[in-house]
Formats: structure tokens, sequence, C-alpha cells
């Protein structure tokens, strides 16, 4: 997917970013929105079953969010960072180990097989 190619504007208050064909279940995949890279992870079956969340890991400051573990901890749908194994909250983006740690968090949707991410401001 060329990232500089796939920002389409849908409507005013949400930018497609890739096709649903791009998502991988159960999985993430990152793309660039609003300036920064954003994981997406699709888990079907899973309640929201599309969730946006910051890239970059605000321990290391490497974007590895997207190759990170999915998972449920204390009830709470949550991704592993790859380095240090936080968990964070995929509703939220709140880190389960360290509350001064946290993720930027998109609304995000499927639409006409678009995936689609809320502009932010």
């Amino acid at each position: 997917m060329n990232l500089s190619n796939a920002a389409v504007k849908t409507q005013s208050n949400w930018l497609a970013v890739c096709t649903a064909a791009d998502l991988v279940a159960d999985s993430g995949v990152v793309v660039w929105h609003e300036g920064q890279q954003v994981a997406l992870f699709y888990l079907p079956g899973q309640g929201g079953e599309l969730f946006a969340v910051g890239n970059r890991d605000p321990r290391s400051g490497a974007n590895i969010i997207g190759r990170g573990l999915v998972g449920s901890v204390q009830g709470e749908l949550v991704v592993a960072a790859p380095l240090y194994k936080q968990h964070f909250c995929l509703d939220s983006g709140r880190c389960l180990e360290d509350p001064q740690q946290a993720l930027p968090v998109w609304a995000a949707r499927i639409s006409g097989g678009q995936v689609e991410l809320a502009l932010q401001g």
C-alpha cells in the first residue's frame, strides 16, 4: 500500500486511509494519518472490531505498536508493545502498567470497502 496516495477525503469528518482488503485479521497494519503513523487492529468478532492507536511506543520512542500482539488483559482488549511488553488498551490508549504512558486513539470505521479514520479538530 502506498501510504502517500492512500489518504482520500470521504466526508468532512472522516478520511480514508486504506482499503478493508489491506487489513489483516487479528493483527496490526500501519497507515499514515494527520502527520503520524497509526496502527490499525482489525479484530473480527471482538466487539468494536476496528481500532486505531498511535504507532509510536511512548517508552522506547520506536514506531512499533502495529507489530505488537493483541489479546485481553483484565477483560480489556490490548496490544502488547514489542520491546518492553507494556499493555495498551485499544479503546482508550491507556497503559495498564504505567498511567503516565498512553497512545493517541482515533475513531475508526469501515465504510464502502474503505477504512476511515476520524479527523481530529
